[in-house]
């Protein structure tokens, strides 16, 4: 079993590494990406994410466990990352140095539940936590861009740049031994476990992600990128 954690450590960290890494390379190489861009990324992430809740998460934690609770733990999954928001909630600034901090805070703080959402995932078998894996790698692609456009903005050398995206990601590793420990412990704890990650995305994609998408670009090009991250997460569905 040590075996087993520690592996599914290693794949959730280089999952999350990758997305975050990629993003923070392209805001290094683009430096200032237009506001369309970054839209249409958040959407599309926004909507594979839904998709893999509502057609995936949930489900599998009814079969693991039953509706009414599935319902119950994703209402306070909700409602706990929500209270976690309003309590982090630094405040807008215009300096680039403060908006890289608040951004890389964020990610750490997003990146410890999707780090349990993975851990449950590879604990419930099946393909489940390689999907988790997929959508939460292309879901870090805009926070690494968040990051380090302000940053190379501010003039910061990119090799820490670089650094700073990985430190981001770190806490990921973290959260998926969390989560394939706590998942493992009984059948009940797994539906839980399940049902309240499902909480948590659905807040972070309805709340966060795409009111974002559309304030970043109010036009056609955040709702095409939504809509093709639905499609696209259906395609992962039911292709693993």
């Amino acid at each position: 079993m040590n075996a087993n954690i520690t592996c599914i450590v290693i794949i959730g960290s280089i999952v999350s590494l990758v997305g975050t890494m990629i993003g923070a390379s392209l805001g290094v190489i683009v430096r200032e990406p237009s506001n369309k861009l970054l839209g249409a990324i958040i959407g599309f992430a926004g909507g594979i994410m839904l998709s893999v809740v509502v057609f995936d998460l949930i489900p599998e934690s009814m079969n693991k466990w039953n509706f009414v609770f599935t319902i119950i733990f994703v209402v306070l999954g909700a409602g706990l990352i929500a209270i976690i928001d309003s309590k982090v909630d630094i405040g807008s600034t215009n300096k680039h140095l403060k908006i890289a901090f608040m951004a890389s805070l964020g990610l750490m703080i997003h990146n410890f539940p999707e780090g349990i959402i993975m851990g449950c995932g590879f604990a419930a078998g099946g393909t489940l936590g390689i999907k988790m894996s997929l959508i939460i790698a292309i879901h870090d692609i805009p926070e690494g861009i968040a990051v380090s456009a302000p940053l190379m903005a501010s003039k910061v050398k990119i090799s820490r740049i670089l650094l700073y995206a990985f430190i981001t990601a770190f806490p990921t590793a973290i959260g998926t031994f969390a989560g394939v420990y706590i998942a493992n412990i009984s059948k009940n704890v797994l539906g839980a476990c399940l049902s309240a990650a499902s909480g948590i995305m659905l807040y972070v994609v309805c709340g966060e992600m795409i009111p974002e998408s559309s304030k970043l670009w109010d036009g056609i090009t955040s709702t095409l990128g939504t809509l093709c991250g639905i499609v696209l997460g259906l395609v992962i569905v039911q292709a693993f």
